[in-house]
Formats: structure tokens, sequence, C-alpha cells
């Protein structure tokens, strides 16, 4: 009998033992099942259990116990089980027909089965050229079905492992889309890779497990993985070095080791290259050897690119051409920006909303132009790309579309096609929302530029800074070393607009008049999170669409939190409810906590830089990046894919990659970087200290281009407004622009 296994039954308990009838319920993402157990001794039981792809068919003996469940009745809840492939013709055609094995249905099952009988599984993994011979069945396709099971059976034993270990199966799905058939042997020998970010594991989970695979609790191995987890978990919170006494602190809390063995796993790390120590400002810093390089990289280009440029010394001449084809006569600080972007390798452009940078950007892309230089418009997303092009009449993309971003599987890496050995053609670019780029990304940016290019950096630096690390724009306006102007004076126009001018009151640190409902700025008091919760329903639902006539896909709720009644959960879930609620026509996956449906807007939340995008041209390309919104088109259940139309273009999910998407109706401030929307409807109710910040005010507000609804407590909005304090970030930047300065 083929097997596949993660331990026979060793616990005391009942045991039971049958066939699987059908499966009721699996969840994907952590292997829960509820099936129809077919027992040996008749009749039948409802078993419920870890049993990643399950299928009608298999074989199970499990030990557990008996309870009775208050809607579904009596069931057995499995502790162990062990699994068996059929061995029997009828077995093994009711296995292959449940539609278990993508490209393999009732038909084809059947093919197979009568032609092999009870040999049929042994030949889909070890001879699948034998189904060649079958009628129907060309080679290229039993090529595939063969692939197909050996990748699920692998797979499947994988994710049997991660189960029986208790961690989550989508960190074994991403490992063997890694390693393939090696997953197993990979995780055996280093089971803290883990922790990196493309599989997502905590430092905890990855732990437990090398624990159960007989790592000691101070063997260097682990020593060395806190510290390098320590390095990237705070490199997600903008750190680009920790202090060696905070990090070996640090390690110590985390894995109960003495800071003797804290320093020595650092100065192992050090000598095998995997960190860099240097003193900075009076600190032992220690940094990841990327973000070392990246950031030294990043001071030494931009310091090397700040000096004048030919065509510099025409400026003015430029400027005044520029103003009369564009009809317009520029404010003071906009023509000395103008002019010294035109002067200088490298400029950076800053100022709030209303304060004219639109207009800057365009005379000076209008002077680039007339001097003949290939310009290229850049942004860190995909929407700030899109509201770039349209207020620029310019073709415009993301940074990682711009260097053809793409991941090698071999060096599990990402990779940009654009760099030194094949620079961008572009002479010139202009990079909006600066703020939100860490300095790993400019490291990519500055290393694709050929020698000569300009680049013109634009932004607002009151923003919140960029979620991966650095604060790049805010140290290099700190440290003097490039050229820059801030543009202050807000324009009559603009001064209109009550979203504009509260936002420039709160970054002074006033509080807005929230009793004036007027105009494009509305403040309803909730002070309870259930009443802000049924407001923001009705706004989106029926208040908003049918008084104002704005649809609920141009709404966007946004929170500081994914916290509490009106944290992005559960608004997530509520507005899901409320705007696209189940109905025959649409078909749904549940997955982990989510279940996504057709019409569903959703997000990406990591960087897939292998996922394949196609355009309605039949333009193919990959790459679908964090923070990328959409909407859902198609949920194919037998094809297990799920189809998103992003913007101008469409990516389909198979449905072991849905642990990348959540909902998107409510989304995080920090997450709402680089976007604007129509209307905001801002939720502020409750959430951690940290987040109740006024850059994270600031920043929301500012995402608002028509309408801003604000519902929650005025006093928290008050105390928002107050609080300018802003974590402390661990970076060098600052330091190394401003040392070749002085």
């Amino acid at each position: 009998m083929s097997q596949l296994r993660f331990g026979a039954p060793e616990t005391e308990g009942t045991v039971i033992s049958g066939s699987v009838d059908s499966v009721i319920y699996s969840n994907d993402e952590n292997g829960y099942t509820v099936l129809r157990l077919r027992l040996d001794e008749g009749g039948t039981a409802t078993l419920v259990g870890t049993l990643p792809y399950a299928a009608p068919g298999e074989e199970l003996t499990a030990v557990g116990s008996w309870s009775t469940h208050n809607s579904y009745g009596e069931q057995f809840k499995a502790e162990e089980i062990e699994r068996l492939l059929p061995d029997s013709a009828a077995g093994i055609y009711t296995y292959l027909a449940s539609g278990i094995l993508k490209g393999v249905g009732p038909a084809t099952a059947r093919n197979i089965v009568e032609h092999f009988g009870a040999d049929a599984l042994r030949v889909l993994e070890e001879e699948p050229e034998k189904l060649a011979s079958l009628r129907g069945i060309p080679e290229r396709r039993a090529r595939e079905i063969g692939e197909a099971y050996r990748k699920q059976s692998a797979l499947r034993r994988l994710l049997e492992f991660f189960s029986a270990a208790g961690i989550k199966l989508s960190y074994g799905v991403r490992l063997y889309r890694s390693y393939g058939a090696d997953a197993m042997e990979v995780l055996y020998a280093n089971p803290y890779l883990l922790c990196e970010d493309y599989y997502g594991a905590s430092f905890a989970d990855a732990d437990r497990l090398a624990l159960k695979l007989g790592f000691q609790g101070d063997s260097p191995e682990r020593v060395e993985a806190a510290v390098l987890f320590e390095l990237n978990h705070n490199a997600g919170g903008g750190h680009c070095f920790i202090p060696e006494e905070k990090l070996a602190g640090a390690v110590c809390q985390l894995i109960g080791v003495t800071p003797e063995q804290s320093h020595a796993a650092i100065g192992r790390l050090q000598e095998a290259g995997d960190v860099v120590r240097e003193e900075i400002v009076g600190l032992d810093a220690v940094y990841l050897r990327r973000l070392y390089v990246a950031e030294s990289y990043v001071a030494s280009r931009l310091l090397a690119m700040r000096g004048r440029l030919p065509g510099g010394e025409r400026a003015a001449e430029y400027l005044r051409l520029a103003e009369k084809e564009m009809g317009l006569t520029l404010a003071e600080h906009q023509r000395q920006a103008v002019i010294e972007a035109v002067q200088y390798g490298v400029f950076a452009l800053t100022g709030g909303p209303g304060t004219g940078k639109t207009t800057t950007i365009r005379a000076i892309l209008r002077i680039f132009d007339a001097m003949g230089l290939r310009v290229s418009l850049a942004a860190p997303t995909g929407r700030a790309a899109k509201r770039m092009q349209e207020l620029c009449r310019r073709e415009a993309s993301t940074i990682h579309r711009l260097l053809q971003t793409g991941y090698d599987p071999e060096l599990g890496l990402l990779v940009f096609k654009k760099d030194e050995s094949d620079p961008l053609s572009a002479d010139a670019v202009i990079l909006d929302e600066a703020s939100m780029v860490d300095v790993t990304l400019m490291q990519a940016l500055l290393q694709a530029m050929k020698p000569g290019a300009r680049l013109v950096l634009v932004g607002d630096a009151d923003q919140l800074p960029s979620v991966g690390p650095g604060n790049l724009l805010k140290d290099l306006l700190r440290s003097g070393a490039v050229p820059s102007v801030a543009l202050q004076e807000v324009f009559r126009q603009a001064e209109e607009s009550r979203i504009i001018v509260s936002a420039h009151l709160i970054n002074q640190g006033e509080l807005p008049e929230l009793k004036k409902n007027t105009g494009d700025f509305f403040f309803l008091r909730r002070k309870q999170g259930e009443d802000a919760l049924h407001t923001i329903l009705e706004l989106c639902a029926t208040r908003l669409p049918k008084n104002m006539g704005i649809p609920s896909e141009e709404i966007q709720v946004l929170s500081p939190t994914r916290l509490g009644i009106t944290g992005t959960v559960n608004l997530n879930k509520e507005l899901q409810a409320a705007l696209n609620p189940p109905a025959e026509d649409k078909a749904e996956k549940a997955y982990g906590p989510w279940v996504f449906r057709t019409g569903d807007r959703v997000m990406q939340i990591r960087n897939n830089y292998d996922l394949v995008w196609t355009k309605p041209d039949g333009e193919t390309g990959a790459g679908v990046y964090n923070g990328d919104v959409g909407k859902i088109r198609s949920v194919d259940p037998a094809g297990q894919t799920l189809t998103v139309d992003f913007e101008d273009r469409s990516a389909e999910y198979s449905f072991d990659l849905l642990g990348e998407l959540e909902p998107a109706y409510a989304m995080t401030v920090h997450k709402s970087q680089g976007s604007e929307y129509r209307a905001v409807i801002l939720a502020l109710c409750s959430a951690s200290p940290s987040l109740l910040s006024r850059a994270v005010l600031y920043t929301a507000v500012t995402r608002a281009r028509s309408l801003l609804i604000v519902v929650g407590d005025d006093e928290l909005f008050a105390r928002m407004v107050e609080n300018n304090r802003t974590q402390r970030r661990y970076c060098g930047l600052k330091t190394r622009l401003s040392s070749a300065n002085q």
C-alpha cells in the first residue's frame, strides 16, 4: 500500500479507521479539515483534524476522542493520524476523480485506472511517460500529470511535517517553491531560514522547530540565528543598524542566553561577513551586510552626483521659456527649485499639499525636454505612479518596473535587470513620493542610473517614513549635502480646501475646527467603537453613494491600526458583508481568516516578483508588489485559481498563494502611503499609542483628494495633533553625508 504518513498513532485514546468518503471543509492555510469517514467496521463518522490535501479514497487510522458539537452533532476529534493512499483500483479512482490532482478529472481518472489498475499511483510517480500510451493523453500532458503528482506528493509530505510541528502550512508552500523536492533536507539543515522575509515565519516558529530537530538551546547556530533575526526584524521597523549592546540584550531576552554568548555570536557573524560593525555617532553599530552596503553606496553615489552639470548655466533662460510656454509665472521658491534642478545632478523638492509641487515638476520636465534629455518618471507604488502620470501627462512607472525587477529562484533573491552593467537609458529620473523609498530600493535605483544622469527627488518630509529600512528623505535634507528647496506657500486655490488647510494646521501642531462640517472635510463625533463602525458602514453603503454620487469603489476607509472594532481586520469583514455579500453568482474561496469573493477589493501584502500578469493587449510580465490594490474578477474552485485585476493588468493566483492577499475595503494609514483617493473615511477610536501620532494623522488627511470624513473620538484627534514624537531610527546615512560635506 502506497504511504504518506507523519507518524503512526502513539498516544492513548480511541482508535478509528476507514476511508475518506467526502471532504466537507478544508482550510488551505492551516490544514484544518472536516470530512466524512467510511468506517472499516461499517457506517460513517465525521472526523475533524489537521489533514492537508485530504481527498476521498484515502485510508486513515486516527487516534482521538468523540465529542458532540452543538450544531453538527457527534464528531471524532483526531489528535494523531496515519494516512495511507488507496491501493485498490476503486479507491484510486475515487481519489483521482475527486479533483485532488490538477488536470485530472473523472474521465481521465477512469482512463488511468482502467489501464493501470492498482498500480496507477506508482505509475504516476515513477513512470508518468506510460500515460502517453492512453487514448487522449499526449506526451506533454502525461509529463504534466506526472509532474503535478510528484509535486503534490512531496508538498504533502512537507506540509504534514509542518502540520505535526504546529507551524503554518503557508511557510511550507513557500519553502517548496524555493527548493522543490530538496525542501525537507534544507529545512533539517537550517530551520531558521523560515525567518527570512520570503517565508514569513516568526523566530518563535522556526526556533520551536529547530529545538524539536535537536538544536541545543545555546548552540552557536541558534544564537547566530537570533542575532540575524533581531537585525532583520528591526530592519522591518526602519532601522539600518542596531547598537551592539542593544542587540546583544535583545538576543538574551529572546532566547535566554548570556550577554557573552550574544557578543560571541555577533563576532562570529562579523568574521563570516554576515554583519558589519562600525562606529556611528559614538555608537557601536551592527549592520546586516546588505544594509551596510546599501547605505554606504547611497551616500557615496549621491555625493558624487551633487555637482553642477553642463547646461545649468542656462537655467534662468530655460525657465523664462518654460513659463512663457506654460502661460504662468512661478512663485519665488518654485523658480529657485526649477533652476537648481537644472543646475545640479541631484536635487530634492519638498512641500505639503497645495504648495505647487506638481506645477514645479511640470516646469522641470518641460526644461529637461527642451535640453534634449530622456526623462523617466517613477514612484514607489502603482497608485502613486498612476497619479504622477495623470498630473504630468507623461508615462510613469513604479521603481520596480522601471528597473525590471525579477526573482531569481536559484539565488533566492530579488534581482534587478537594470544595474551598472545594463543601465537605464534615461538622462534624468524624477522620483515622486521619495519619503516612501527605503535605502535598499534607492541603492537599486542609483545603481541603474548611468554616469552623468540627473535625479530629482520629490516628496513631503512630514509624512510617515518608509516602511523599510532608512529615513532617506529626512536624512538627506538634514545633512545639507544635497541641494534642496522646500515649498511652503499654500496657493489661493488650495486655501479653499479644508482638507489642505487642516493638513497644514495639523502639521504645525494646531487643531483644525472640527465642528465646522462644510466643504470637503467633515468630522463625525463617535465616542464608542460600535457607533463609529455603524456610521462607517452607512457612509460607504448608502449615504455617500446615494447622497453625494460617490460610488463605494471610490471610497477608501483608513485606520491607524489593524486591531479592535474599528481596526482594518474587523472593518474589512464588516465592509465586505455590506458592500459585496454572498450571492449565487459570486464564487468564493475561504482562506485563513478571510473569504475571497468575486468582486472583492483586495491588496497584495508582500512582494511577489515571479507572479505573472497579463495586460488586455496580450503583453505579459511578472511582479505584483506589496500595496498593489485590485479587484477579484473570478474564483475558479475547479482550477483552484483566483484572478485579480490590478489597474491595467491581471494576475492569476493559485489557491496556495492566497496568503499574499487580504481585503482592501479598509487599510492602515501606513499601507495608504503614496496613494490618493476621491473620498477617505478615517476611523479614529482606539489604537496603540505608537500609532496615535501627528505624522500618522497628517498622512491620513493628505490621502483625500475631494472628501475627507473623520469618524471617531475628537479627544483622540486632538492628542494625535499634539503628539509629534517620532520613533528614532538607527541609520547612518545622515552621518555619512554630513561628514563628507564638512
